[in-house]
């Protein structure tokens, strides 16, 4: 795994969770701040695919391939799913969806780092 971009991506995600948080306590809907920064959190996650795909074709490690490559899917969809969750729900609770799906993508970064680490 390249290391810098798994960090980069928990941390634009934390960031995310976060405004997402202040956007459900003072009852906003989500915003195009907070969509733009989802996608580039989308876009990193499009590029961390592709870099584990090609890593993990390169590696001699006992790395699951299914399993990772899962890792790297679910993580990937996430967001678009919360998103349109968000969007379709027009109370603070959509920015409370879509906190819950920033939340997921650092969970599943840190078990792919964990995945690939053995």
């Amino acid at each position: 795994m390249f290391e810098p971009l798994t960090w980069a991506l928990v941390a634009l995600s934390l960031v995310a969770m976060v405004y997402a948080i202040v956007l459900a306590a003072r009852d906003r809907r989500i915003d195009w701040w907070l969509l733009g920064l989802l996608g580039v959190v989308e876009v990193l996650l499009l590029a961390q695919l592709v870099v584990g795909i090609v890593q993990l074709t390169g590696t001699d490690r006992d790395v699951s391939a299914v399993l990772f490559c899962a890792y790297l899917i679910g993580s990937l969809i996430i967001l678009p799913i919360g998103a349109f969750w968000a969007l379709a729900e027009r109370s603070r609770w959509g920015a409370g969806v879509l906190a819950v799906a920033c939340v997921v993508v650092p969970i599943l970064e840190l078990r792919m780092y964990e995945i690939w680490a053995v």
